[in-house]
């Protein structure tokens, strides 16, 4: 039996994806059904529409792909498409992904019946795929006021799924600091949700939110988890701060703006060299055109890391992960069993990695 490669291994190892937003992943040729028949005027064609030059124009695209989705089957659709991309093209084995009510308003669609037709389309795809998934209601700090927030989390109990387990803050950071959404945060701890919140995402933008939002986010939001985080890096005490709290920080290998790439993953080199607890994903893959094999390919071969960072990477994931203990703990089992085979399989001589051939 022939020997893997090191890109197939990268392919092979099992993987948690904590950081997709579901209006980022829907595919171009879904996109462009979707709002034919629903009416959505696109101004160019979905492949098109996913070439942009900037954060703030791309946060325009992901809420104009939102709104393609106005029926519970669409959300089906979308959610089923986006688990069998994630386990064809990196093989996710478990996924907590965003969805932004407040998106579908304007559609009509009503929350209850958002939330089921994404669980209809993640349930069918764990059916077919073995990919379990749960669900991060978001808010989007650039569109959407505090009492909108509140509105959110009004929605949630008065229409409970256990699918449901937490809330997140997206958006541009320049809209205002995360205390902004403090009462918001607190509720939902008080209702046994888990927080997250982005974090110093659009560090190539005019604004960069200062490093101290991760003590807003920490101490005032109550986050268990931050994503992005790479602007924390300009303050040592934070960064020691962060590292002795072991925080999980979820990554995105890629950006949908060239410029960003590589030093995107120059801080990705940096966070992991300061002893920060980091797990790998997609943030919008189909608008920027990558898939977690993808991501996971490129920052490995630019940074020249191998197994060991493989391993450690792939089991941050679970550990990093809101699922419940006992689930955590089978999921880590079996992923070490995949990691110890795969490992094994490995060709001894093929360890590393080239930029060039890391397809998507």
């Amino acid at each position: 039996m022939p020997m893997l490669s090191f890109s197939d291994y990268l392919d092979a190892v099992p993987k948690v994806e904590l950081h997709l937003h579901i209006a980022g992943a829907i595919r171009p040729e879904t996109l462009d059904e979707l709002a034919y028949l629903n009416e959505l005027r696109l101004p160019k064609p979905a492949a098109e529409l996913y070439r942009f030059e900037t954060f703030y124009d791309f946060l325009e695209i992901l809420r104009l792909a939102a709104l393609a989705m106005a029926t519970p089957q669409d959300f089906a659709r979308v959610a089923f498409e986006c688990i069998e991309d994630l386990h064809r093209h990196g093989n996710a084995r478990h996924a907590e992904i965003f969805f932004n009510p407040h998106y579908s308003t304007p559609t009509g669609i009503g929350y209850p019946e958002l939330v089921d037709g994404l669980i209809e389309g993640l349930d069918r795809a764990e059916r077919a795929y073995g990919v379990s998934s749960r669900l991060i209601a978001c808010i989007d700090r650039s569109v959407c006021l505090p009492s909108e927030a509140l509105q959110m989390l009004d929605w949630m109990a008065q229409h409970p799924r256990p699918q449901v387990v937490g809330i997140g803050l997206d958006g541009a950071e320049r809209a205002g600091p995360p205390l902004v959404w403090v009462e918001a945060w607190r509720q939902a701890g008080r209702a046994g949700l888990r927080r997250t919140a982005h974090l110093c995402e659009d560090n190539q933008a005019p604004f960069e939110a200062p490093p101290a939002h991760f003590s807003h986010c920490r101490d005032a939001l109550g986050c268990d988890r931050l994503d992005h985080g790479y602007g924390i890096m300009a303050d040592p005490l934070v960064v020691a701060r962060a590292r002795a709290e072991q925080v999980p920080f979820t990554m995105a290998c890629w950006s949908g703006m060239a410029p960003n790439r590589a030093p995107r993953r120059q801080r990705i080199r940096a966070m992991r060299e300061a002893g920060l607890k980091l797990v790998l994903g997609t943030d919008d893959p189909a608008i920027f055109g990558t898939t977690l094999g993808h991501g996971w390919r490129t920052v490995f071969a630019d940074l020249g890391w191998g197994v060991a960072e493989a391993r450690d990477l792939s089991l941050a994931g679970v550990e990093a992960s809101w699922l419940p203990e006992a689930r955590k703990a089978a999921l880590r089992a079996s992923f070490t069993e995949a990691l110890d085979a795969l490992e094994r399989e490995l060709d001894p001589e093929d360890r590393t990695l080239d930029l060039a051939v890391t397809r998507r």
